[in-house]
Parts: C-alpha cells; sequence; structure tokens
C-alpha cells in the first residue's frame, strides 16, 4: 500500500464525517460558491458554515481565495483521491470475504 500521510488523512476522514460537509462538497463538485451560498440551503449562519469550511479548508478538500468581502471556495480534488486509494487498497479484502459468503451460501442450498 502506498504510504499516506496520515495526519493528512485523517483530516480527509473527519471532515467527511459530518454530513453538513459532505453537503457542501457535493454542491462545490457543481460550482465554485461563497460561504454565504454554502450556508443558505443549510439553515445555518454564515458563522457556523464558516466553521465548516475551516474543517474543509483545513483537510484540503476545499480552496477559498477572498473577492473583498465574499470568501469563494473551490473543490480540492487530490484528497477525495488519496482517500479514495487508502479505500481501494481493501477492497480485494472485501471481494473476497463477499466471495466466501457467496460460496457458503451456495454449499447451503
Amino acid at each position: 500500500m502506498v504510504e499516506l500521510n496520515k495526519q493528512a488523512l485523517d483530516q480527509v476522514f473527519h471532515a467527511l464525517a459530518d454530513q453538513t460537509r459532505r453537503a457542501m462538497l457535493e454542491r462545490l463538485a457543481r460550482d465554485d460558491l461563497s460561504v454565504g451560498e454554502l450556508a443558505a440551503p443549510l439553515d445555518m449562519s454564515l458563522a457556523a458554515a464558516s466553521k465548516h469550511v475551516k474543517v474543509l479548508e483545513k483537510a484540503g478538500l476545499i480552496d477559498r481565495r477572498v473577492r473583498g468581502r465574499v470568501h469563494m471556495c473551490r473543490l480540492a480534488t487530490r484528497p477525495l483521491a488519496t482517500a479514495s486509494g487508502w479505500l481501494k487498497h481493501y477492497e480485494s479484502f472485501w471481494e473476497e470475504s463477499l466471495t466466501r459468503l457467496s460460496d457458503l451460501f451456495g454449499e447451503v442450498e
């Protein structure tokens, strides 16, 4: 398995563990948005949205740039690819386990 920066991976999974942050990432996958635009459909204050944005930014999942008083956010995909690669390493384990389970059910019939 490729050696990954464990702290960076921990930050990515921490950020992805929250449904609000996942919803923000889903919307950022379609377009760049301001923090206010991210907050609007989630029925939360700008301060609460900013806290979520900071977690996403710390994990490297978004890039934020400031235009005057507006903070624009853009999805950054590299950390998602890293997390996906880490999960993919375990895919063969699950496939093997499911194959064995399927074989066992086949023997029962």
